[in-house]
């Protein structure tokens, strides 16, 4: 007899409770081995590879690329004794008890670390046979649910690609009759009751399901922005002798084959001005009632990708050198823009600087991460008059400005910051005075 395991979705980074399927990396009947590359998921931090811990031969996929599945839930089936030794002759096969494989770096939820979704249970009307009962024995058609049992506890029987439909839609799936056997939804049902599109609606208009890294950074700023009360500075600086500097350090042999960019300098004054104002370097802990002070700088890099706004993290970047510095924000954004951002290298940031400027754009206000005291953003650099000497003079010109949590930085701490930022900026030798 076959032995039928069912692989779950992982919970690949804390509090996650659900993903999308963005493909599929096997198909029912293809044979895999431990720690085979079976799916791809998109969580609301990145997109990962999930491995499966079995070997054996893919039975069913239990959802379909373009899926939304919760943290937990089963996503395939695999038959862990395809040739049917174990039944035959009474022993296990020997690379496939669970018990007896150590469990994979981010393979099952943690303890407490996942908070799902409630379910509705449903009481009256009939559960939807297990796919193994389907396997060891014929399946006896399920019994058409009950009129009665359509509110309070009804769960409609619908297979995923339907469901995704019927969002897609915004058709309410509680209140179809199926028209298949055992009163299993179709597509075409879906159709059927899918509402006709408001009068003043036409083809110029698209609806887009909000999920994924959207949805996780629309919860995270409106969190911060209603938790934490911003207060926003802005600072214009002459960084003329900082764009000197960077033409003279392309051209030495430290920096051959890195990209050096202003945003490098940008994050080396921050890590040099985070030693005089610690207090933009910490966290309010509301439960404990504390604020946590940070002897290290863990530097989030705001990076714009087509899958929309991340921010992995460069840890101890206070240790770095400018090179280093430099070398690490090219391989981290490149990595961002791939979307392929490890869940762990987006958490437990310190400090975020945010560079508008590659944008052209001069400023703005930006929010602060959830759990950090101030972000920093870095706007366009341009040729602008400047006065210098008491005459009027083209210099390279940015404008600063720093959002932070006044609950955790005054006014004082936060100009005084934002002033040490930009003096380093207006003049790197002033780097070896702190």
């Amino acid at each position: 007899m076959p032995d039928l395991k069912q692989f779950l979705l992982a919970d690949t980074a804390e509090g996650l409770t659900e993903a999308e399927i963005l493909g599929w990396r096997v198909k029912p009947g293809d044979e895999v081995k431990v720690n085979q590359i079976v799916v791809e998921v998109e969580t609301a931090k990145a997109a990962v590879e999930l491995p499966i811990p079995w070997a054996g031969v893919v039975t069913e996929l239990l959802a379909s690329a373009g899926d939304t599945v919760e943290v937990g839930a089963p996503i395939l089936t695999i038959d862990i004794d395809p040739a049917g030794v174990a039944a035959s002759n009474g022993t296990p096969p020997a690379p496939a008890a669970e018990e007896e494989m150590k469990p994979l770096v981010g393979y099952g939820s943690k303890q407490g670390s996942a908070q799902r979704r409630p379910r509705r249970e449903a009481q009256a009307a009939p559960k939807t046979p297990a796919k193994a009962d389907a396997v060891s024995r014929p399946e006896a058609p399920p019994e058409p649910p009950a009129e009665t049992g359509r509110r309070g506890g009804y769960v409609p029987l619908a297979k995923p690609p339907v469901r995704k439909l019927a969002k897609d839609l915004g058709v309410d799936l509680g209140a179809l009759n199926g028209s298949a056997a055992g009163g299993v939804i179709t597509r075409e049902d879906v159709e059927r009751a899918a509402a006709p599109p408001p009068a003043l609606a036409d083809a110029r208009e698209r609806r887009v399901p909000i999920k994924s890294v959207r949805k996780a950074t629309a919860r995270a700023v409106t969190d911060s922005a209603f938790t934490a009360p911003h207060v926003t500075e802005f600072l214009t600086v002459d960084v003329t002798p900082m764009m000197e500097l960077r033409e003279k350090l392309k051209r030495h042999p430290r920096f051959a084959g890195i990209k050096l960019t202003p945003l490098a300098f940008a994050a080396k004054a921050v890590c040099l001005a985070v030693k005089r104002t610690p207090d933009v370097n910490a966290t309010w802990d509301e439960a404990a009632g504390e604020i946590v002070y940070k002897d290290y700088v863990h530097l989030g890099i705001a990076a714009a990708t087509p899958r929309g706004l991340v921010v992995p993290k460069i840890r101890d970047a206070d240790a770095m050198s400018l090179a280093e510095l430099a070398g690490a924000i090219e391989g981290l954004t490149m990595t961002a823009r791939e979307g392929r951002t490890p869940p762990a290298d987006m958490l437990n940031g310190t400090i975020t600087i945010t560079n508008v400027g590659v944008f052209g754009v001069d400023t703005g206000t930006p929010i602060i991460n959830p759990g950090e005291a101030a972000i920093l953003a870095f706007g366009a650099i341009r040729d602008m008059p400047w006065v210098v000497d008491g005459e009027i003079r083209v210099r390279k010109v940015l404008q600063l400005a720093l959002s932070f949590d006044h609950r955790l930085v005054d006014g004082q701490q936060g100009s005084e910051f934002l002033a040490d930022v930009g003096a380093i900026l207006a003049d790197p030798a002033v780097a070896i005075t702190y």
